[in-house]
């Protein structure tokens, strides 16, 4: 019988107190950390070191570490031909009072800021050059192989999800949700994890394989509250959106903002729930 292990306690690290967590990273790396340039995120917290790297703790409960373990950002070093930080090395321990680990890995810094929030209200004006790398990035990122599998919001992605996700939006749809193709992707590809105005795709800690247009459907979602930026997200990658697969990670996509969390003020929820009756409409046509 194989045995379980004990649920973390749900910790916004954005108010928990990490100065402990800070102290035993500089002490592990050897490092000093630029107090002043900390970043904190609800599941991560960042900044700057006295060597001119970046360094980003991740906590995370044990009953969220599978089998592949939780080394993406180590893991994605090898992957060929993506504008990424270098990666220099890590620290990973585990807590002495909770059923939790925590890990700490040191890149160099990037090379220009983040483009903003995971979802943006504004559209970035990025340059057609910007977009050139991002598409050979991604194209890159597809064709590479992992055994690795992605966990996009810590959850592995499996056929059984997608076919979960789809149903829940589209109940009464006979369609099949069969995935034809896995392929690497990121799998938290948002505008909070990529920078301008040079490209960098940072954060790879949920990478691995996932169904074909992942990454862009994410994307796309995250766009929707600047239409203009969704379409443009929607015109770069349209040979994964106008694929089979891409329309079942649209839904996918969809279900994530349409779902029983869904705030009525949300922007996006019209535009989502638009694309949705769009997608399901045409995977019905066959």
């Amino acid at each position: 019988m194989m045995l379980s292990a004990p649920s973390a306690r749900a910790v916004d690290l954005r108010v928990e107190s990490v100065d402990n967590v800070l102290d035993h990273v500089e002490r592990s790396l050897q490092v000093e950390l630029d107090r002043d340039t900390v970043v904190r995120k609800r599941r991560s917290v960042g900044a700057r070191t006295d060597r001119r790297t970046w360094i980003r703790i991740e906590r995370r409960g044990l009953d969220k570490i599978g089998v592949q373990g939780w080394n993406g950002t180590e893991c994605a070093a090898r992957l060929e031909d993506i504008a990424q930080p270098v990666w220099r090395g890590c620290v990973v321990w585990q807590d002495a009072d909770e059923p939790v680990m925590w890990r700490a890995d040191e890149t160099e810094l990037l090379p220009s800021a983040p483009i903003g929030n995971a979802i943006l209200s504004e559209d970035p004006k990025l340059p057609d050059a910007w977009w050139q790398v991002f598409n050979a990035s991604l194209d890159a990122l597809a064709a590479q192989d992992t055994q690795r599998v992605a966990t996009p919001d810590t959850v592995t992605i499996t056929q059984a999800l997608v076919t979960e996700a789809v149903r829940s939006i589209a109940p009464t749809a006979d369609f099949d949700t069969t995935v034809e193709w896995w392929v690497p992707a990121h799998a938290d590809l948002n505008w909070a994890n990529m920078t301008a105005p040079t490209f960098s795709l940072f954060d790879w800690e949920d990478w691995g394989n996932a169904p074909r247009g992942l990454d862009s459907a994410s994307l796309w979602g995250s766009s929707l509250a600047v239409p203009a930026l969704a379409n443009r997200v929607r015109h770069e990658r349209r040979h994964d959106f106008e694929s089979r697969d891409g329309m079942l990670m649209t839904l996918f996509a969809c279900s994530k903002i349409l779902g029983p969390e869904a705030h009525p003020q949300d922007p996006r929820l019209e535009p989502a729930r638009r694309m949705a009756d769009q997608v399901i409409a045409e995977l019905h046509a066959g």
